[in-house]
Formats: structure tokens, sequence, C-alpha cells
């Protein structure tokens, strides 16, 4: 733990956010009319395990995930003191596309059957990559709105690290970008980037749609 907190520090600290989306103020999560700008470690608090640590602007652990391994069929969303968010579950049902449903807390197979998600995520299939859906890299679905229109469309590309979060009206209320250095320090690649969640929406299902997109096209 101590190693982690060394590391996080380290990697906070190279390059704490100066970019904004358009739109977001410079505040914490604190604040309800503030752009909450996340740190996301594509690595694990426990050195056994593969999964993410999530890092506030102060350097606080907000969400870790530490029970990624491989394709798993669950994965859990838990806040920084280990308490689980949500969880997301691998569709079983027959089908091209692949598809998850978000569960509040953590959820077993029996309270499961009896629990309703409060989302579905399916990543979209367009083979022929034929305008205007060549950019969409998967569709959300919210069951307390709807279960037949998709109330979110995830845009960009999961791979460079560049893709947004777009509701019905096409308008942003989640990015994922590259965190660049500061002052010609150290470069992170791939496994350090930034999170940027815009007020209205919700900073822990914004973790989730990531964790998602990891799965869907990692």
């Amino acid at each position: 733990m101590l190693f982690f907190k060394s590391s996080s520090g380290a990697v906070h600290q190279e390059s704490q956010p100066q970019e904004e989306v358009k739109g977001c103020g410079g505040g914490g999560g604190g604040d309800s009319g503030a752009c909450v700008s996340l740190t996301v470690w594509r690595k694990s608090l426990l050195l056994t395990c593969n999964g993410f640590t999530v890092i506030d602007r102060s350097g606080n652990i907000v969400y870790r995930v530490d029970n990624y391994i491989g394709r798993p069929e669950e994965v859990i969303l838990m806040d920084g003191l280990g308490k689980s968010v949500l969880t997301m579950c691998r569709s079983k049902k027959l089908g091209i596309a692949e598809n998850w449903c978000v569960y509040e807390g953590e959820v077993g197979g029996k309270i499961r059957a009896r629990k309703n998600p409060i989302c579905r995520v399916r990543k979209n299939m367009n083979i022929l990559h034929v305008a205007p859906n060549s950019k969409v890299l998967a569709y959300v679905y919210d069951y307390r709105i709807s279960d037949k229109k998709y109330a979110y469309s995830i845009e960009g590309s999961y791979g460079q690290r560049s893709c947004k979060v777009l509701d019905a009206s096409r308008r942003v209320v989640a990015e994922v970008r590259r965190k660049e250095p500061i002052n010609g320090g150290v470069c992170f690649g791939a496994e350090v980037f930034l999170l940027l969640v815009l007020p209205g929406f919700d900073s822990g299902l914004a973790m989730a749609l990531v964790l998602l997109l990891d799965q869907m096209f990692s």
C-alpha cells in the first residue's frame, strides 16, 4: 500500500490536469456545478490483480477495480474504501453485439435475478463502417427512462484514449482524453488518462462506461 501511495502521487503530480472540457469549470467533484476531472490509472491496488485506480485532483483515490482479469463475466467498481458502487455483468443472451447490464451495488447471482439493472451498454457492431454511425463505439440504454431507445452514445477511439459520451441531444456529458505531461515530463501512454465528467452526469457511471469500453475494445 505504501508503494501504491508513492506511485499514485507521482502519477498525479507529474501531470496535474490543466486542460478543460469546453464548458467545464476548474472545481472539484464536491461542487455540483463543476466539471469532475479524474486521473484513471490502469493498475490495481493489489499486486496480484489487474484493474484500475481512479484519482481525483487532490490525489485521493475515488474509485478502484481489483477483480479485472482477462475477459470476466462480472466487473465490480468500488469506491476508494472498497465499497461496491456498481456491478457490470456480461449478458449471456445470444447475439452478435456484446451487451453488459449495470447494477447498483454488488449484485450476486440470486440477488441479480430479483434486481433490475439501471442501464444496459451495447457494443456497436457497424461491420461496414458506413456513416453516420462509424464513430459510435457503444450505446447506453437507461432502463429508468426507456429500454427501447438509447439514452447515450459513445463515440471516438478508446484505443487512442479519445472518446466522448453524448446524450440524446448530442451534448457531451463525459470525455476520455490522453493525459499530457507537464513541462516535458514523463509520457504516460495509454495506461494513464483523464476522465472528465460534466455537471449532471454521474462520475461512477462514467467510470463504469470506461471499464466496459476496456472490455469491448482492449
